[in-house]
């Protein structure tokens, strides 16, 4: 299954929320692997499609999709836009276009691409 495949069957909101975090995902690593994983209803990134390669996960919902970070609690997030409990996955909540303007959004991807 492709990614557009995948993001065919969301919502039309969350799919132009999904395309755009896409797009700024590989404006911050160029270099990015995409991975589909329905089974985990997700899209997810890293330097392979190996699960310990990935760093960070688009998983969308009904209204909104939820932007995943797999060592998130190693991450800088000085403004706390992380949300989570897990014991290293965190995630941050986009329901609008306008979420994805937050210049943290980016350096979060930035910091866990290691770029």
């Amino acid at each position: 299954m492709t990614a557009e495949e995948f993001l065919s069957k969301q919502t039309p909101e969350v799919k132009v929320l999904a395309e755009k975090t896409r797009e700024i995902i590989r404006e911050v690593d160029p270099d990015v692997v995409e991975s589909v994983n329905p089974g985990h209803n997700n899209l997810a990134y890293g330097s392979g499609v190996k699960m310990g390669q990935w760093y960070c996960y688009i998983a969308p919902f009904k209204s909104y999709m939820n932007l995943g970070f797999l060592h998130a609690t190693e991450l800088p997030d000085p403004e706390g836009l992380l949300e989570g409990t897990g014991k290293l996955l965190r995630h941050v909540k986009i329901r609008r276009l306008e979420d994805l303007e937050r210049p943290r959004i980016r350096a979060l991807l930035a910091a866990a691409a290691g770029k």
